[in-house]
C-alpha cells in the first residue's frame, strides 16, 4: 500500500467511527430511523445543491495545476506583504506555546478533526424533515471552495514555514511525516490565502450556532472544533493570521450568501 492510501484510509477509518459515534449520539436512534424513511426524498430535493458543490470539487481537482501556473505567472505577489503586515506572529506562537501534547493535539485537529467536521454536517442535516439547513450547508461549501480558488489564483502567497524556515517548524510534517502523503495530493505550499481549512470550520461553526435548537449537543462540539482547526493552522506554521482573517470573512460571506440564496419556501 503507498504512503497516500495508507494514510488515507487512515483518516476514512477514524472519520467513519467518530461519525457513527456523533450520529447516535448527537442525532440519536430514533430520529436517524425516522430519518430513513424520507432519506431517498431528501437527497433529491438537494439534487441542485449536491450538484453545485461536485461540480466545484472538479473543478477544483482538475484545474488545480493549471491555475497554479496561472497564479505564479500573473498572480498578485503578496507573500512579503503579508511578511511585513504581520512579521513573526505564528513565529511567537510556536515559540509560546509549542508543548509535545499541543502539538499531537493539533496534529490530529488538522487532519482527522477537520474531516469529521466537514462531514457531520451533512448526515445531521438529512436526518432533518426539511432540506433547507442541508442545501445551505452544500451551497456554503461551494461557495467557500469557489471563492477560495479564485483568491488562491489571484493571489499568490507561500506560507510562514516556507517564508520563516529558522523561526517556524512544520510541526505537522515534523511529527507525523506520513501526512505529507495526503496534503501534497490536494494542495500546495502557496495556497494560503486564504485559509480554507479556517473558512470551512468556521463555516460548520456558524451553522451549528444557528441550528443549535436543532442538535444542541452538537453546538459545542462544532465550536470547539472549529476554534481548534483555527488556532491549528497557525501553531502547526501552515497559514498566517492574515490568512486566517480572510478565511473567517470568507466563511461569514459563504454562510450569509447560501441563506439569501436558499430560501425556506423552496421546501
Amino acid at each position: 500500500m503507498t504512503p497516500f492510501l495508507s494514510v488515507l484510509t487512515s483518516v476514512v477509518a477514524w472519520v467513519g467511527l467518530m461519525l457513527v459515534a456523533a450520529s447516535v449520539a448527537v442525532i440519536g436512534p430514533v430520529r436517524l430511523r425516522e430519518a430513513r424513511g424520507g432519506l431517498r426524498g431528501r437527497v433529491w430535493d438537494a439534487r441542485r445543491a449536491v450538484a453545485v458543490l461536485c461540480v466545484v470539487l472538479f473543478a477544483s481537482v482538475v484545474g488545480r495545476s493549471s491555475l497554479q501556473a496561472v497564479s505564479e505567472l500573473f498572480g498578485l505577489q503578496a507573500t512579503a506583504f503579508i511578511y511585513g503586515l504581520e512579521g513573526g506572529f505564528v513565529a511567537w506562537v510556536q515559540a509560546t506555546f509549542a508543548t509535545p501534547a499541543l502539538t499531537a493535539y493539533f496534529s490530529w485537529v488538522y487532519v482527522y478533526g477537520y474531516a469529521f467536521l466537514l462531514a457531520f454536517p451533512v448526515i445531521a442535516s438529512l436526518a432533518l424533515p426539511r432540506t433547507v439547513t442541508l442545501r445551505r450547508v452544500l451551497v456554503a461549501y461551494a461557495l467557500n471552495y469557489a471563492i477560495g480558488l479564485a483568491l488562491y489564483t489571484a493571489i499568490f502567497a507561500h506560507g510562514p514555514r516556507n517564508v520563516m524556515p529558522d523561526m517556524v517548524t512544520p510541526l505537522l510534517f515534523a511529527t507525523r511525516p506520513e501526512v505529507m502523503a495526503l496534503t501534497s495530493e490536494v494542495n500546495v505550499n502557496s495556497n494560503v490565502f486564504p485559509s480554507l481549512h479556517t473558512s470551512l470550520a468556521v463555516t460548520v461553526g456558524t451553522f451549528a450556532v444557528l441550528t443549535r435548537e436543532e442538535y444542541p449537543r452538537w453546538t459545542p462540539v462544532a465550536v470547539t472544533l472549529s476554534l481548534s482547526v483555527v488556532v491549528a493552522t497557525m501553531y502547526l506554521g501552515i497559514h498566517w493570521l492574515t490568512d486566517v482573517v480572510a478565511g473567517v470573512a470568507l466563511a461569514l460571506g459563504s454562510v450569509a450568501l447560501a441563506h439569501r440564496f436558499v430560501e425556506p419556501r423552496d421546501d
